[in-house]
């Protein structure tokens, strides 16, 4: 009887711990910031705000800067914190390189109601998807997804296929990213949160560049390598020396936007 009663008890334990760990996994998963302080009209680009709701309900902000000959339309993806506001600079900067860029926030982020979930934010790029393409957009489209955003854009890539695939700082799953923590690994193994970013992408089968920065202290440049092995042909990957998790900027532009330029370039156009 003896061991039945401690198997009942680490069966309890077990769900219980479950429970708590997706209680609060949300937590350790996304990092908004309400509001919206800057634009891009504070950066001199005009630009049309959005609306954009989801089957469950919710709305998104939305951000359309349009470009009168885009060498494409980006679809941004952007990572776990912040909002579109702390994204501003990077997707003024897509503008300036001659990009059409659409551009959102997730649930609970900036000016969107509602509260993110790995679920949830699946059902935010299905509600943007619908938003890009009705913009009859003739340049090719490129989904452009930057940290947990690679997981979203590689997922948009399974449900509407773009011409072409950029992820940036990107890794294959969660559990790739918590594995090296023992005590994150092991909430992960109660975690309902799994954000498969490889699974998406050999289901996607698009053109791939991968992006990843050598100085990364956030998302391990290895990660990326294995990202990018894992994924099938055709493929390009570019490393990024001295690039970081949050660099505004690039650190090495002219490889960076060298690499950007030569993948889009090579996309059809519609």
């Amino acid at each position: 009887m003896l061991p039945l009663k401690i198997l009942a008890l680490t069966v309890a334990a077990a769900a219980a711990l479950a429970l708590c760990v997706r209680a609060i996994e949300a937590r350790f998963a996304f990092f908004p910031a309400a509001g919206e302080q800057e634009t891009p009209r504070d950066a001199g680009v005009a630009f049309e705000p959005a609306a954009v709701r989801t089957r469950d309900g919710e709305r998104l902000r939305g951000w359309y800067l349009p470009h009168p000959r885009p060498r494409a339309l980006v679809v941004y993806f952007h990572g776990n914190g912040g909002n579109l506001s702390v994204w501003q600079p990077i997707v003024v900067g897509l503008h300036r390189q001659g990009y059409a860029v659409r551009a959102f926030d997730y649930r609970g982020y900036g000016l969107s109601t509602g509260r993110p979930t790995e679920r949830g934010l699946y059902a935010d790029v299905d509600a943007v998807l619908e938003w890009a393409a009705s913009g009859g957009d003739r340049a090719p489209i490129v989904y452009w997804g930057r940290s947990l955003g690679a997981t979203m854009a590689a997922y948009a890539a399974t449900r509407r296929r773009p011409d072409g695939l950029i992820l940036e700082a990107g890794f294959p799953d969660a559990w790739s990213v918590v594995r090296g923590s023992p005590l994150l690994a092991l909430l992960a193994l109660f975690s309902s949160y799994r954000f498969p970013t490889v699974s998406y992408v050999r289901r996607a089968r698009c053109p791939l560049l991968v992006l990843h920065g050598d100085a990364d202290r956030v998302i391990p440049y290895a990660l990326g390598q294995s990202l990018f092995n894992a994924a099938p042909d055709p493929k390009q990957f570019v490393w990024i020396h001295g690039g970081d998790h949050n660099d505004a900027a690039p650190a090495d532009p002219d490889t960076y936007w060298t690499a950007v330029r030569a993948f889009v370039d090579a996309l059809p156009h519609r």
